[in-house]
């Protein structure tokens, strides 16, 4: 299954304004919360057990719309496997950050195909949603909003997102590339408007570690 939809560089330009302490004091987090955020939250606004679904990514693969090339993909053991090493110590946000390392190139590609494979548990997901920002320091870069659609219970599902990146400019490639991992994102995942889950990432464009 294939899905194209992603906001532009303004997206969430309607919604009001939040701060990341305002949302920490709610209870039930929409998506025009999180639209209204001004920059990367520091923390997450949802603990892994509000993941009621059991909603789990198990499969990730980036690649160049244009060449096909892939870019980057990684593969995790499904839950069932994993429950079976010892929970002793185990970070309760282990799986929710990813560190990408690029290189210069990929902030001039137009357009990336990011492929996910998950797996839900026995009950059934409605209007599943992906809202997912990008922001270098405290600059706003692109907001993008997918929608998975209907999930059936304890199902396998794998679907390619197509991210449209804006053409930015000189200068700030430049200062992207020079700042290694102040480039960093939020995924909001809702269900039935409700926040779910919430995963972190940071991004180096210097091509090495």
């Amino acid at each position: 299954m294939k899905v194209k939809k992603s906001g532009g560089a303004g997206a969430g330009a309607a919604a009001a304004a939040r701060t990341e302490e305002e949302l920490g004091r709610k209870a039930l987090i929409g998506p025009d919360d999180v639209l209204g955020l001004q920059r990367v939250t520091s923390d997450y606004l949802c603990t892994p057990e509000e993941n009621v679904y059991k909603i789990d990514f198990t499969r990730f693969k980036i690649r160049d719309m244009e060449s096909g090339t892939v870019l980057f993909e990684i593969t995790k053991p499904a839950a069932s496997e994993r429950e079976h090493n010892d929970k002793k110590d185990i970070d309760p946000n282990a799986g929710r950050f990813v560190r990408y390392q690029f290189t210069p190139a990929f902030l001039r590609l137009r357009q990336v195909g990011a492929t996910v494979e998950f797996t839900v548990g026995d009950k059934p997901i409605n209007n599943f949603r992906m809202i997912e920002r990008h922001y270098f320091r405290d600059q706003l870069l692109k907001s993008f909003d997918f929608e998975f659609g209907f999930c059936i219970p304890s199902s396998k599902n794998t679907c390619e997102h197509i991210y449209e990146f804006p053409q930015l400019s000189e200068d700030l490639i430049r200062e992207m590339i020079l700042h290694p991992y102040e480039t960093q994102s939020d995924s909001f995942y809702f269900v039935d408007n409700k926040l779910v889950m919430h995963n972190k990432a940071d991004y180096s464009y210097s091509g090495g570690p």
